[in-house]
């Protein structure tokens, strides 16, 4: 069997938690592959509301492994956090997770260097979430890291005072260190509690459980314009968020990708710094945020709220090869007469219908009017069920994105969701 890939193509947030818990009973095996507590994946169902940071959105089915892949960073502390409040819902844990020896550790003086970064950048800064993800990314490039595969070896603690070390020569006399000893008895207390759970070789196991016939779903975390190399740089994350970061995350060669799933928002979100064309900065925006509860799972912080933006839409469906499409909260634009589509740019007083190199804050959007459905569709439980001015505009994007939407959300809820 193959491999199929579900991410996001839009600045994240985009529902990919939710779609993964729907197709779960689909797939033997999902696994992570990239990203690490930054991420907030959530889930509804049965009156549950849960956010998962870096297990598997899987977890909650039965007879389902999940793996943390090699591509994905991980915080011991919030893992342990993490695993203790599925275990007070009753999901067994040790038995449906499996972690890569290879994935890297967040130690709790990357966090730091992350704050300082953040800190020297002033009016510049990205928008991180603070939890160490790129300091982490960064001693991996630079083959300083310690990995999941280290905590068993003897001279675990050897490295990670080395590793330790060389961040207080960066850090030297920041404020920052001031707070260190207590987050790092935590964190030694973490890699002890996370030791009890199995360490794989992933790559091994995943390329197996194919080829014996294991039907496995990768699943993403952020979106596709965070990504390090296509996303809107450097207003970005620290991974590969794209289908080609499936193959170095869990080792998978890219014949062995099959089915490519596409989320997207009936409109568009973005956490933190950097250009956003159809950003609405009013009321209209206000109301999207309010109706939708556009506050970040991880942070807490607000999102930015706007129209749907077709040019970075098509870029995302062309860089990851998507072969079907999710559109999640349609129910969110219940109440618009009017909605709106970007459709193409202008920059430089020039129209163009791509997504360029350089979206600037100069770049203006272009839009168009769609007929609203003014209606709540909450209570859909087929397509038949949709009003027509919300099939017209499913329809209207389908033909512009030249790829089928195979799934539509009407609500948070795990029943709140169409299959076409």
């Amino acid at each position: 069997m193959g491999v199929d890939v579900l991410l996001g193509l839009q600045w994240g947030d985009e529902g990919k938690g939710k779609i993964v818990d729907v197709l779960t009973p689909q797939y033997d095996i999902i696994a992570r592959f990239q990203g690490g507590p930054n991420a907030g994946h959530t889930l509804e169902f049965e009156g549950i509301k849960h956010v998962l940071h870096t297990i598997p959105s899987g977890i909650f089915r039965n007879d389902v492994m999940n793996i943390i892949g090699n591509g994905v960073v991980i915080d011991p502390v919030i893992l342990q956090k993490e695993i203790k409040q599925l275990e007070k819902l009753n999901v067994d844990v040790q038995s449906k997770l499996l972690i890569s020896k290879k994935a890297h550790l967040i130690l709790p003086t990357h966090k730091l260097l992350d704050q300082a970064s953040e800190i020297a950048k002033g009016k510049q800064k990205i928008g991180s979430t603070l939890k160490g993800i790129g300091p982490t990314y960064m001693d991996k490039t630079g083959r300083n890291g310690l990995r999941i595969g280290d905590i068993s070896s003897v001279d675990f603690n050897k490295k990670y005072q080395k590793l330790k070390e060389k961040h207080f020569k960066i850090l030297k006399e920041s404020t920052l260190l001031k707070n260190l000893d207590s987050t790092e008895s935590e964190f030694l207390k973490s890699i002890e509690y996370i030791k009890k759970f199995k360490h794989i070789d992933s790559e091994h196991y995943l390329n197996n459980a194919s080829k014996n016939g294991k039907k496995i779903l990768a699943e993403g975390a952020q979106g596709t314009l965070l990504d390090i190399d296509f996303g809107t740089y450097p207003y970005v994350t620290s991974s590969n968020t794209i289908t080609a970061g499936t193959c170095t995350g869990l080792g998978i060669a890219p014949n062995k990708i099959k089915k490519i799933v596409g989320i997207f928002k009936a409109y568009c979100t973005r956490v933190g710094s950097g250009p956003f064309p159809s950003e609405l900065k009013d009321e209209i925006g206000e109301k999207i945020r309010q109706v939708g509860h556009e506050f970040g799972a991880t942070t807490g912080r607000e999102r930015r709220c706007g129209w749907i933006d077709l040019p970075a839409l098509k870029y995302a469906i062309m860089i990851n090869g998507v072969t079907e499409l999710s559109m999640m909260k349609a129910d969110v634009l219940d109440s618009f007469e009017d909605i709106y589509v970007c459709t193409h740019y202008i920059q430089n007083e020039e129209k163009i219908n791509f997504f360029p190199f350089d979206l600037s804050d100069d770049t203006k959007p272009v839009f168009k009017k769609v007929k609203g459905w003014n209606q709540d569709i909450t209570k859909s439980k087929k397509e038949s069920d949709f009003p027509k001015e919300l099939s017209a505009y499913i329809n209207y994007l389908e033909k512009e994105l030249e790829v089928p939407i195979s799934i539509v959300s009407v609500g948070p809820n795990r029943s709140e969701t169409i299959i076409r």
